[in-house]
């Protein structure tokens, strides 16, 4: 088990993985956007023409990319449908697949290698990261060169924060079985019949083909307890596999919360419904001692557009509520690099008192626990991976180099030591930025002013464009995911 902080850590391994294949092996993967021409490590290491080597050489390419809304609102239709073109005409096999609720999408990112004759080999990876532009970004958070589309508070060349695992041992057959139900679902690829029309007359697939068997589970490679949460929706058709839905995520965070007891630390791209946020504010009120860290973007990513506006509305009552149940045991900070450019977190991983953590694909937010489908691997450890991958992040926050961590595997002093650097950094900010630069890339988080959306319309919009609740009915009168 190891946590790969940054996408230019996972896509190195992604790369090695892919090229080390031989026929007969077989490679599955999931993504929200992928970008065919995305450099896992610079010229001539395209996605595209990476996977689409190891088709042609025999390897089973598998892949299941998310249909996606229209381009028209800022969604990636045209990106996902090349990726998906360019694989099928290497000889893989890739399906865009559209089998969610209205308005929802595929969120989950996975990717699965296994080896027939090698098990040893068998990895896979679960996170944050796409396959696609604004990923491949460092330590040094220069930015993707190849650069997503983003808002101008994040600079020509976006720095982009994010968190993938890797997984060996026994628990790499799970995620393949999370890849291989979603593959082997029955419902129709699309319910639209132009869409529909169009694939048909276009001679791309319009089901999956069969898979061959799963192989056994490989043979075990660590002492980590590992267990894979998702979410799926409520559907009237339902998932074969899930007829009601699954809140699994939903229900191991409720579940660790109520056991919390000295810190929870959040890195979270979004972090903005308060009806998630209440299990943590719940953990707050009951444990006087616990203190929580929160590191999410500076900014939404899209300005001015509706969802980016709801977003903060829903940022704002988020901290309100957690405010409200820990005062000042709650600390929230943005990032930025050494030129001073905001850093936007994508991050979607939790340490509970350095025994649990979770790394996945799901945001604290209503979509991640209700609409969309999402991926997370929740890892039990006592003193080890958990505490590892918050020292590993905090390192990084505060500007510490090598084994400089010593005082921070102390929760309260780690708690006084964010505190601390994004004070000094935010007080230089407003000297004139004359001196030395601080150590660190801590910000204390400011939210936007949102007075305008406080009306009644604005508060139902904002649910119904951008948080809509996907729970089935028997579940929201237990109120409970």
């Amino acid at each position: 088990m190891r946590a790969l902080i940054h996408g230019d850590a996972y896509f190195a391994e992604v790369l090695r993985v892919v090229e080390a294949t031989r026929a007969g092996d077989l490679v599955m993967f999931t993504d929200w956007r992928g970008d065919a021409d995305e450099r896992l490590a610079g010229p001539g290491t395209e996605v595209a023409r990476v996977l689409a080597a190891a088709a042609r050489r025999g390897v089973l390419v598998k892949g299941l990319i998310w249909r996606s809304h229209s381009d028209r609102l800022h969604f990636s239709a045209a990106a996902n449908r090349r990726l998906a073109d360019e694989l099928r005409a290497a000889g893989g096999d890739v399906l865009l697949d559209m089998r969610v609720r209205p308005g929802g999408s595929h969120h989950q990112k996975l990717l699965v290698v296994r080896h027939p004759e090698r098990p040893e080999r068998d990895v896979a990876f679960v996170g944050g990261i796409d396959l696609s532009h604004g990923r491949n970004d460092g330590r040094a958070h220069r930015g993707d060169p190849q650069r997503p589309p983003m808002a101008e508070a994040y600079g020509p060349r976006p720095p982009w924060h994010d968190i993938q695992l890797e997984i060996r041992g026994p628990a790499v057959g799970d995620v393949e079985a999370t890849f291989r139900e979603r593959w082997n679902d029955p419902t129709p690829l699309t319910h639209n019949p132009v869409r529909y029309l169009r694939d048909k007359l276009g001679g791309l697939p319009t089901a999956a083909d069969r898979m061959p068997p799963q192989l056994p589970d490989p043979p075990p490679a660590g002492v980590h307890t590992v267990q894979l949460l998702r979410t799926y929706p409520y559907r009237r058709r339902g998932y074969a596999f899930a007829p009601d839905g699954e809140r699994s995520v939903a229900r191991g965070y409720i579940k660790a919360l109520r056991r919390a007891r000295e810190l929870i630390y959040i890195e979270d791209q979004y972090l903005w419904s308060a009806e998630v946020v209440r299990p943590f504010a719940d953990a707050l009120r009951a444990n006087p001692r616990l203190h929580l860290i929160a590191v999410v973007p500076r900014f939404p990513d899209q300005p001015g557009r509706l969802t980016a506006l709801a977003q903060c509305l829903g940022r704002t009552d988020a901290l309100e509520l957690l405010r409200e149940a820990g005062g000042d045991r709650v600390a929230v900070y943005g990032l930025e690099n050494e030129a001073g450019t905001p850093i936007y977190v994508h991050a979607k991983a939790c340490v509970i008192d350095d025994t649990w953590a979770t790394v996945g694909s799901d945001n604290f937010n209503l979509r991640s626990w209700t609409w969309d489908t999402e991926l997370t691997c929740a890892v039990h450890d006592e003193g080890g991976f958990p505490l590892d991958l918050r020292l590993e992040a905090a390192r990084e926050h505060l500007g510490r180099v090598g084994d400089d961590d010593g005082d921070l595997r102390d929760p309260q002093v780690a708690f006084m030591a964010f505190a601390k650097a994004a004070q000094e950094l935010d007080d230089w900010h407003e000297g004139g930025c004359k001196g030395p630069r601080p150590a660190g890339r801590l910000r204390a988080y400011r939210p936007p002013t949102v007075d305008r959306w406080r009306s009644l319309p604005a508060r139902i919009l904002y649910r119904l464009v951008c948080d809509p609740d996907g729970r089935p009915a028997a579940l929201r009168r237990a109120h409970a995911f």
